[in-house]
C-alpha cells in the first residue's frame, strides 16, 4: 500500500523514533554523574572511566559512516527495530556487570544500537519536511532529545544516592521493550530499500581510523603526550582516515560519500559543529568532576545543579527551529556562540568556595547559548544538500559529532590531568604551606579544571568566527534524479 507524504501521518512515525533517540541519549548523559562514584567502586581513575563516554561516542563514531549504507539497505522499520533490540541486549549486559570490563561492554553494545538511531531520524526528517520546515520539526526533535539531558543527571544521581547503579540500566529495560513495541505497530517505512554490496575495506578502514585516533587521545591523558604508543596510535588513526578519505572519493559507491563536502555551506557547519560539540561534552564531563571530587557534592545535588539549564535548552529547541525556518542559522548561531562564551569564562575562576548559585547560574547560560545554535548550524548544512546526499549528509554530521564529542572529552580530560599536575609539581616545588598535600592536590585539582574551562573557551572563539561567514541556502537539485517531496512515497512493511 502506498501513501503519499500529504496524507501519511507522521506524528506516530516521529514519536516512536525521537522515544528511541530520547533513550539513547538518557543512556549517555547518565554517565557524566555515575562516573565519580564508579571510580571509587571501581577503584580506577579519570582516564579510564571516561572511556565509559568516549567509548560509548566511539562506538558510535566507527558506526554512524555505515549508517548511509544502512539506511539505503534496510526499511525504516527494520533498521529501527533492529538497533532497538542491540540498544536493549546492551541494557541488559550493562545491567548485569559485576566490573568494570563488563560493564564497558555492555556500554559498548548499547552504542552500536543508539548509533543508528540519531543518524536515522534525521534523515526520516528530512525526507518527510520540505526544506522550510525542516527547522520546526529538527527543534521538535531536539526538545525530545535535550529532555533527556534535563532528567539523566538528577536522575542518576537519585539513583546512585538510593540504589545501586545497576539500577539506571535495569530501568532502560522495560522503556526499550516499550520502543520496540510500539515500532512493531504503528512505524512505517520511508523509503524503498535499494540491494547493495557493502564496501568491506572502507569499514575495516573507518573502524581502524577512528578507533585508533580516539585511544591515542585517551591514552595521552594517563602516558602523556610524548609516549610512543600515544604517537603511534594517532599516527596510525591519521594514516587510516587518509586511506578512508581517497578510497570514498574514488570509489563509484561510496560507503560514505564524502563528495557532500563540495557543498561550502555543509563543510563550513560542519567544521562549526566540531567545535560546538567539543564545548559541550567537555562541559558535561567536566562540571561533574569539579562538583564531586572537588567540591564534595553528591550525585543527587550535581545532577540537581544541571536540570534547569538542560530544561530552558529542551524549551528553546522548538523555539530555535521556529526562529530557524523564518531568519536562517547566521545570527543564532553568532549569538548562540557569544552567550556559550561569556558563560564559560566564568568557569575558569573556580575556587573550592564558588558558590552553588553562581555554578547553576553559568550553567544554565550555557545551556541557553547551546539551545540557540546546535539544531540551526546542523539544520543549515544539510538544507544544501540534493536529496540524493541526505542519508550521506546525515551520517557524516553524526559521526563529526560524535567523534568529536569523544576527542574533545578526551583532550580536555587531557588538558585537565597534565595541568593538574603541574600545579601539583609547582605547589611541592615552592614549598607552599598552609594545608595538608590532600588540600594541595585538591586545589591543584581546581586549577587544572579551570584551565580545562580555558581551553573551551578558545575553542568557542574558532566556532564564533566562523559562524560569520554562514550563508542562508537552499536545497541543491541537481539532475532529473531528484524526485520532489511531494511525489515521494512511503510503504507499508
Amino acid at each position: 500500500m502506498e501513501t503519499t507524504f500529504s496524507s501519511v501521518k507522521k506524528g506516530p512515525i516521529l514519536i516512536i523514533m525521537i522515544l528511541g533517540a530520547f533513550l539513547a541519549t538518557l543512556n549517555q548523559t547518565v554517565m557524566s554523574v555515575a562516573t565519580p562514584k564508579l571510580m571509587v567502586d571501581f577503584n580506577i581513575s579519570a582516564t579510564t572511566a571516561q572511556w565509559l563516554t568516549t567509548g560509548y561516542m566511539l562506538v558510535n563514531g566507527i558506526l554512524i559512516p555505515i549508517t548511509a549504507y544502512l539506511m539505503q539497505r534496510f526499511t525504516t522499520r527494520q533498521l529501527f527495530q533492529a538497533s532497538m533490540l542491540i540498544f536493549l541486549a546492551g541494557s541488559i549486559v550493562s545491567a548485569i556487570a559485576t566490573n568494570f570490563p563488563v560493564l564497558l561492554t555492555g556500554r559498548m553494545i548499547q552504542a552500536a544500537g543508539a548509533g543508528i538511531i540519531m543518524p536515522l531520524l534525521t534523515n526520516v526528517i528530512l525526507v518527510l519536511f520540505p526544506p522550510e520546515k525542516r527547522g520546526a520539526a529538527m527543534g521538535m526533535m531536539g526538545l525530545a532529545i535535550i529532555f533527556a539531558p534535563a532528567i539523566g543527571p538528577t536522575l542518576a544521581g537519585y539513583i546512585l544516592e538510593n540504589y545501586k547503579w545497576q539500577t539506571m540500566f535495569y530501568g532502560m529495560i522495560p522503556l526499550a521493550v516499550l520502543v520496540i513495541v510500539c515500532g512493531f505497530v504503528y512505524l512505517k517505512n520511508v523509503s524503498e530499500p535499494v540491494r547493495s554490496k557493502m564496501d568491506i575495506l572502507s569499514v575495516l578502514l573507518s573502524t581502524i581510523a577512528f578507533g585508533t585516533l580516539l585511544y591515542g587521545f585517551s591514552l595521552a591523558g594517563s602516558q602523556g603526550w610524548s609516549s610512543s604508543e600515544v604517537l603511534l596510535s594517532i599516527a596510525v588513526g591519521i594514516v587510516a582516515l587518509g586511506l578512508f578519505v581517497w578510497k570514498q572519493l574514488t570509489s563509484k559507491k561510496p560507503l560514505l560519500d564524502l563528495r557532500a563536502f563540495k557543498y561550502n555551506m555543509f563543510s563550513l557547519t560542519t567544521v562549526i559543529n566540531i567545535m560546538v560539540t567539543m564545548v559541550m561534552y567537555a562541559d558535561m564531563m567536566l562540571l561533574p568532576l569539579y562538583l564531586q571530587n572537588a567540591r564534595g557534592y553528591s550525585a543527587l545535588e550535581s545532577g540537581l545543579l544541571m536540570l534547569p539549564g538542560a530544561l530552558v535548552m529542551g524549551l528553546l529547541m522548538p523555539v530555535t527551529g521556529r526562529l530557524f525556518d523564518r531568519f536562517g542559522a547566521k545570527w543564532l548561531a553568532i549569538a548562540g556562540l557569544i552567550i556559550t562564551i561569556a558563560t564559560t569564562a566564568g568557569f575558569i575562576h573556580l575556587t573550592d568556595s564558588t558558590s552553588y548559585v553562581y555554578l547553576l547560574l553559568m550553567s544554565t547560560g550555557r545551556r541557553i547559548g547551546m539551545a540557540l545554535l546546535m539544531m540551526p548550524i546542523q539544520t543549515a548544512g544539510l538544507n544544501q544538500l540534493p536529496s540524493r546526499l541526505n542519508a550521506h549528509g546525515t551520517a557524516i554530521s553524526n559521526t563529526v559529532r560524535q567523534v568529536a564529542g569523544a576527542v574533545g572529552t578526551s583532550l580536555l580530560v587531557t588538558v585537565m590531568t597534565d595541568r593538574t599536575k603541574t600545579h601539583l609539581t609547582d605547589m611541592m616545588a615552592a614549598g607552599t604551606t598552609g594545608g595538608t598535600q590532600e588540600h594541595m592536590i585538591l586545589e591543584a585539582t581546581i586549577q587544572g579544571i579551570n584551565d580545562a574551562y580555558v581551553v573551551i573557551i578558545g575553542i568557542g572563539v574558532v566556532g564564533l568566527l566562523l559562524s560569520f561567514f554562514i550563508k542562508r541556502t537552499s536545497r541543491t537539485t541537481e539532475d532529473s534524479s531528484e524526485v520532489p517531496l511531494k511525489k515521494a512515497v512511503i510503504k507499508e512493511a
